[in-house]
């Protein structure tokens, strides 16, 4: 006997946790409540209770195993990009992201870095989705004469020198624009979806977070340089002279602001983030995507940077960009792509080298080291 409790107190506990625990059985029942039994006598004495309709209880879901790299990131791989992010000794910016998962991993991820040639991605995939809303055509012919040309990489500069002018469908300088990284392709696409204007209209409606859109390639390189844009600039070497004859101190402002604040910067979370919901097909119409990811995958510059890392049986499609080099320093070095494995799973993989002084093959031995990190990793 519990010492301080009489029998019948005892009793009484022992009968109502009976009904509490009838209560908490009863909580499982799916079906609606039936009603209670009634006792039957028999003839013979005995009490029976009838069972009545059996008893429908809840049945789980079944478990379907969910794949481990599906949700998080294989473990290891986020110290792997850390050492080699740490090893570098310019500024980047590493961004890993599962495209069809839900895990992303990234060093300085969410800072700005120079995009340069990666921002004609930006303007493209306006271009894409001004056709899906029925504003442009890809046939449409847009007309390049000497007054459209800019500076740096433009092959087609020789055939508008030649010519007098050319005409080429929007699908063509997409082409020229994305593969061949060339700046005038570019341009004329940017002029003819309406300007800078239009593109920062696409990254705020498609809510593309820290991506910036500068000024065209004439404004933004002639800024970054010291100089005001002249036509001029366009032909040759005009360009690479003018900017040699400023006085150091010009140079030097004009370049470090441009460091500190570009103005076609972008994080390189951002960008992983992006180029993932191209790949799912969340930014443009099915035929859009299909486009420009066949058109990435044609990509000519940069075959020894991210692309290289990777091993037989995978794909990557991509698109590269490189800045202004001064004192030493190249000011944007980078390369942003989707990597598929023989298995079909994808990742978005971005290098960003904001300022970047070693020689160019250790450059892309960094780049070639992230992305071979990712292809190790993958399936565990």
């Amino acid at each position: 006997m519990i010492s301080g409790y009489s029998g019948r107190p005892l009793l009484a506990v022992i009968l109502s946790a009976a009904v509490l625990a009838g209560c908490v059985s009863s909580a499982a029942v799916v079906s609606a409540p039936q009603p209670h039994p009634q006792p039957v006598r028999s003839s013979t004495g005995p009490v029976t209770v009838p069972i009545g309709p059996p008893i429908r209880r809840a049945t789980p879901a079944p478990q379907i195993p969910a794949d481990p790299g599906f949700r998080r990131a294989p473990a290891g791989l986020d110290n792997r990009l850390f050492e080699i992010w740490k090893a570098f000794p310019g500024r980047t910016g590493i961004a890993v992201q599962r495209i069809d998962g839900e895990w992303a991993v990234a060093q300085r991820g969410a800072e700005l870095f120079p995009q340069q040639s990666v921002s004609k991605l930006w303007v493209t995939l306006t271009v894409l989705d001004a056709v899906d809303n029925g504003r442009l055509s890809m046939d449409q012919k847009v007309r390049i004469g000497p007054e459209d040309l800019t500076l740096f990489h433009q092959p087609i500069a020789a055939r508008v020198q030649a010519q007098g002018s050319v005409t080429m469908a929007v699908r063509d300088l997409i082409e020229t624009a994305i593969t061949q990284s060339d700046n005038t392709a570019n341009d004329s696409l940017l002029r003819t979806v309406g300007g800078p204007d239009a593109v920062r209209r696409f990254i705020d409606k498609k809510d593309l977070g820290k991506i910036r859109f500068g000024p065209g390639e004439r404004l933004l390189q002639a800024g970054a340089a010291g100089l005001k844009w002249q036509q001029s600039y366009s032909i040759g070497r005009s360009f690479q002279s003018a900017r040699a004859a400023l006085p150091e101190a010009t140079r030097k402002a004009a370049m470090d602001a441009y460091r500190a604040d570009p103005p076609d910067g972008a994080s390189p979370a951002a960008i992983a983030s992006a180029l993932s919901r191209l790949a799912r097909g969340t930014l443009l119409s099915p035929e859009s995507t299909q486009f420009l990811l066949g058109v990435m995958t044609r990509t000519k510059s940069g075959p020894q940077r991210l692309k290289a890392g990777l091993p037989m049986g995978w794909t990557f499609l991509h698109k590269t960009g490189t800045g202004q080099d001064y004192q030493g320093m190249t000011i944007g070095y980078n390369d942003i792509g989707i990597a598929t494995a023989p298995d079909g799973t994808r990742y978005a993989i971005v290098v960003m080298m904001g300022e970047a002084s070693s020689p160019i093959p250790a450059r892309m031995a960094t780049m070639q080291a992230v992305s071979r990190a990712v292809a190790e990793f993958h399936g565990r």
